[in-house]
């Protein structure tokens, strides 16, 4: 058995990392198999020492978090134990320099992994990016702040949204309205990012203006998309022609972005995605970049990461 102090400097740091009621501290003792007392601003955990050592290493974390002004909520406390598990905890001092943009509201948006930090440097440096990874990674919002900022500072002069209306197949015709508002579901979440990134009036003023284009994956055909951060959501619904003809609509000073998630593909008689395809074809291609993110960099609700981990693991299990 081992006992291990940490002596925080404030009762409000202690506050923070001790969580509401102590749920901070509950959560590494199960994580570690630990037993933790806290006593004021200090917290002693005991326990086996390669326990304790991992344990104080996610208060390390989490202080680093805390420094960046990322709030502890219990996602982000279950990412600091992860990481100490692996002692790269240190490794949350490389988000302290990250950022990407102010949202409407003021709020920074900065990457909440390391994941994420690796798909953000991709973005800046290279044409075209593939962000593979599970729902509630970022990926689409991510790439809509790149997308922002690149436009504030005019690297771009306008903003193209877009993504496959796969759901809708043969049903848009039965759909009331006009082909706007058949597709306007399917685009939704690209209009949410934009709308927190911009504000709703801003938002709206740049699409009058055509400064932004949030459209289907048909629109895209037969056009040459010059000087445009151009986003492709939900890649894993294209086809391989579908997924071509994108690509190649890339003009002069653009940068592109495709994001989808290969474990959720809606493609009807078992097609071949065009993001699968195209992350086969493409590999070895210089200036484009591929990035997967993994259940670790999810950022929704706990849930979420601990519904993809189990998918994951039923099919693995169905594979053998």
């Amino acid at each position: 058995m081992a006992e291990k102090s940490v002596e925080l400097d404030s009762i409000e740091l202690a506050a923070a990392i001790f969580g509401n009621h102590d749920s901070n501290v509950r959560l590494m003792e199960s994580a570690f198999q630990v037993t933790a007392v806290c006593r004021g601003s200090g917290l002693k955990f005991s326990g086996e020492p390669e326990d304790v050592d991992a344990a104080t290493h996610a208060v390390e974390g989490m202080m680093t978090l805390l420094q960046n002004h990322t709030p502890l909520e219990e996602q982000t406390v279950r990412y600091c134990i992860s990481l100490a598990r692996e002692g790269k905890e240190k490794r949350l001092l490389e988000l302290n320099d990250e950022f990407v943009a102010v949202t409407a509201k003021g709020r920074p948006i900065h990457p909440k992994t390391l994941g994420q930090k690796e798909y953000l440097a991709a973005i800046r440096a290279n044409a075209i990016t593939f962000g593979v990874g599970p729902a509630g990674t970022g990926k689409t919002y991510l790439a809509v702040a790149m997308a922002v900022k690149a436009f504030k500072s005019k690297d771009v002069t306008r903003i193209i949204l877009t993504r496959p209306a796969v759901e809708a197949g043969e049903k848009l015709g039965f759909l009331p309205g006009d082909l706007q508002t058949k597709v306007d579901p399917y685009l939704r979440p690209l209009y949410d990012g934009l709308f927190d990134m911009l504000g709703a009036e801003t938002f709206q003023r740049l699409v009058e203006k055509q400064a932004i284009e949030v459209a289907p994956l048909a629109y895209m055909r037969g056009r040459t998309l010059d000087s445009a951060f151009i986003i492709l959501d939900e890649a894993q619904n294209t086809t391989p022609e579908q997924m071509k003809m994108f690509l190649t609509r890339m003009g002069v000073g653009s940068h592109m972005v495709v994001t989808g998630d290969i474990t959720q593909i809606d493609l009807p008689d078992k097609q071949r995605s065009g993001l699968v395809d195209a992350l086969e074809v493409l590999k070895e291609v210089e200036g484009i970049a591929q990035i997967r993110l993994t259940e670790k960099d999810i950022v929704r609700h706990r849930l979420v990461q601990q519904i993809v981990k189990a998918y994951e693991n039923a099919a693995a299990s169905t594979t053998r």
